[in-house]
C-alpha cells in the first residue's frame, strides 16, 4: 500500500479491508482506484469487491493467495497494442483465463491549477501513447507513471499546477483535481480489452461462441510456423491473434501467444490443437472462456 501517492492510501485501505472480509466477492486489478481497471471489474461485476493493486504481479498474486476470487488484466488496446506482457506473467502464475471484457476508454487531464498553467502530463505509457497527438498539439511533455489514476493521486499530493495527470475522468473528483478537458485519446474507437483470470477454470455453457488462448513454441528448422500453424487453416478455425516474443535471450526460437475462436472439444479444433501440438516444443491452452463480443 505505501507505493500508492499518500492521497489514494485511504480508499486503497478501505477497498482492501472490504475484500479482506468477503474474498470470494474480491476482484483484482492494477492500479489505484479510479484507474480504467477499476472501472473495468465494476462493469464486468457489479456486485464485485475491487481490490487495487499496484502491480500485475500484486493483482495475480491477490489470487493465487486466496485473497481474490478472480483478476481483471488489460492485454491489448485498439491504438496502442499490447498492455500486460500476460504470455509472461499467465504461464508462471498457474492461473486461468475464465473470461473477458472490452472497455471503451475515456481520458482527461487533470491538475490543481488551470490548463494554461500545464508544462507536463503524468500517466500510464500506454494512456501517453494513446493521446500522444492531443498532448503534442498542446505542447505538453509526457511523464511516465505505473498507473492512470495513480498518477492522478500523485498530481494531488504535488500540488503543482504545472504537472496535470492523464486519468479517466473520474479519478479528478476522486483526487480533489480540476478535470480541465476529456476526450483526448487519438481515435473514438479506443478500446481496451481485458481478461479474467481465476485459480481453475469453470464449466462452459454447451451454447455460445468461445474462445481459446494458448501460447506455444516453434522447432528450431525451417517452416516450423507454417507448419505448427497449418491444421489451424485446413481446419477451418478463425485466428483472431497472433504475437511473437522470445524468452530467455537466445534469440533461437520464438515462442508465441495465440487466441483463436472455439473451445477444447469441438473436433475441428482439437485437431488444429493435435497438429500444432505435433509440430511444436510444447503447447501450453491457458484458458477457454466465452466470447464477450463477436470476433468477424
Amino acid at each position: 500500500m505505501e507505493n500508492f501517492a499518500a492521497p489514494a492510501r485511504p480508499i486503497v485501505a478501505a477497498m482492501s479491508q472490504q475484500a479482506a472480509a468477503a474474498p470470494g466477492r474480491a476482484v483484482a486489478f492494477q492500479g489505484a482506484p479510479g484507474a480504467n481497471s477499476h472501472i473495468a471489474v465494476l462493469e464486468a461485476f457489479p456486485q464485485a469487491l475491487p481490490l487495487p493493486c499496484f502491480s500485475f504481479e500484486d493483482a495475480i498474486d491477490a489470487v493465487r493467495e486466496g485473497r481474490a476470487d478472480r483478476a481483471m488484466i488489460p492485454i491489448e488496446n485498439s491504438l496502442h497494442g499490447r498492455v500486460a506482457d500476460i504470455h509472461f506473467l499467465l504461464p508462471e502464475s498457474e492461473l486461468t483465463i475464465v473470461g473477458e471484457h472490452f472497455l471503451p476508454i475515456r481520458y482527461g487531464l487533470m491538475s490543481t491549477g488551470s490548463i494554461a498553467d500545464v508544462r507536463q502530463a503524468m500517466s500510464h505509457p500506454q494512456a501517453l501513447g494513446q493521446c500522444r497527438h492531443w498532448l503534442k498539439e498542446h505542447g505538453i511533455a509526457p511523464v511516465s507513471y505505473p498507473d492512470t489514476a495513480g498518477a492522478a493521486a500523485v498530481v494531488a499530493e504535488m500540488q503543482d499546477a504545472s504537472v496535470a495527470a492523464l486519468a479517466p475522468p473520474g479519478a479528478a473528483a476522486l483526487y480533489g483535481l480540476q478535470l480541465l478537458a476529456t476526450d483526448l485519446a487519438d481515435a473514438d474507437h479506443n478500446m481496451t480489452r481485458f481478461v479474467v483470470l481465476a485459480r481453475e477454470a469453470v464449466a462452459l455453457e454447451a451454447a455460445g461462441a468461445c474462445m481459446t488462448t494458448f501460447v506455444f513454441e516453434v522447432k528450431n528448422v525451417p517452416a516450423a510456423l507454417y507448419k505448427a500453424l497449418g491444421g489451424f487453416a485446413t481446419n477451418g478455425v478463425n485466428m483472431t491473434k497472433l504475437e511473437s516474443y522470445q524468452r530467455g535471450g537466445s534469440f533461437a526460437a520464438t515462442e508465441f501467444y495465440c487466441d483463436v475462436v472455439g473451445r477444447p472439444g469441438e473436433a475441428h479444433l482439437d485437431r488444429a490443437l493435435e497438429e500444432l501440438t505435433f509440430h511444436s516444443k510444447w503447447v501450453r491452452v491457458l484458458g477457454s472462456y466465452p466470447q464477450a463480443r463477436d470476433r468477424v
